[in-house]
């Protein structure tokens, strides 16, 4: 284990002001179940690491009045999965925060450290890209919003300046008939890394026959988590039918470029990436028509 300075930060400014000092060998540490990992399987260098679990703004649960919700991201897996409003106004986020990692893991890891971490198979990205996230971030040239889509640059790689970390993500308020949901492919239920995943977000019209919204992601399958972006256009104002969801399932297929590892190949993650986004949007249709009361393994929300 390599030798660092830890600094436990108290607020926002400064975390900030202890990352930027610590230039490009400084590193945010939310619940550490990556970063530990890295440092102590020298794929990670640290020369300085800033603790944000003491900092209350990145560890709060708000609910506007307008709807939506904010979570700092300092909030834990576990916090959200036992958090009861939180399960009530975006059931399909429990298909993520449950997978990342066992019961023990979920106690620290965080929705901004698997962000943050960049996994392109991560399970938390493509869900949060779905329900059109945007994350809150905080640096030594103030604060500033990016849409979660665009935060991943490359396996590893975010958009984040030096001394700039994540404070909270901004969840926007949820349509009447809005429903999603998260599904992956692995070896095993748990404790494992997804082969493919697809996360599916959809909205309704009044007699819930027709898409007025959809919104695809896809993790695994890329060098980062992929927004469908073609999916939105094509499928809005189309019919709830089997010709829709195979139509979903040919643009996920497009816009997969995965590789062929010890996990995968590149035939077996393109097929999966149409047959998870199929899974993920019969999911979501059921959420939006208040069919589903269960996450994607069939436990109780």
């Amino acid at each position: 284990m390599q030798a660092f300075d830890y600094l436990p930060a108290v607020s926002v400014d400064e975390a900030v002001a202890a990352l930027a000092a610590g230039g490009a060998g400084a590193r945010a540490l939310g619940g550490g179940t990556d970063l530990i990992a890295q440092i102590k399987e020298g794929r990670r260098s640290v020369a300085r690491i800033v603790d944000l679990k003491r900092i209350p703004a990145l560890a709060e649960i708000k609910f506007p009045p307008e709807g939506g919700a904010w979570i700092g991201a300092a909030v834990t897996c576990r916090t959200l999965n036992q958090h009861v409003e939180f399960k009530r106004r975006f059931p399909g986020m429990h298909d993520s925060t449950h997978l990342i990692g066992g019961v023990q893991i979920q106690g620290r890891a965080t929705i901004g450290g698997n962000l943050c971490n960049a996994s392109p198979a991560a399970d938390g990205i493509p869900n949060l890209i779905a329900h059109r996230v945007r994350v809150h971030v905080a640096g030594p040239a103030g604060a500033r919003v990016v849409p979660v889509e665009a935060f991943c640059v490359g396996p590893g790689r975010t958009v984040l300046a030096t001394g700039e970390l994540v404070v909270a993500f901004e969840f926007p308020a949820s349509p009447v008939r809005f429903g999603a949901a998260y599904l992956r492919f692995t070896p095993r239920n748990e404790m494992d890394i997804a082969v493919a995943g697809a996360a599916a977000a959809v909205e309704l019209d009044d007699a819930g026959q027709n898409f007025k919204s959809v919104r695809l992601a896809l993790g695994a399958v890329g060098p980062t988590p992929l927004l469908v972006e073609s999916a939105g256009p094509r499928l809005a104002g189309q019919p709830v039918n089997d010709a829709s969801l195979e139509l979903a399932g040919s643009l996920a297929r497009a816009v997969a470029k995965p590789i062929t590892d010890m996990r995968g190949t590149i035939e077996q993650r393109q097929h999966l990436a149409g047959v998870l986004t199929v899974r993920a949007l019969r999911l979501a249709l059921d959420r939006a028509r208040g069919t589903r009361t269960v996450d994607a393994l069939g436990r109780p929300l």
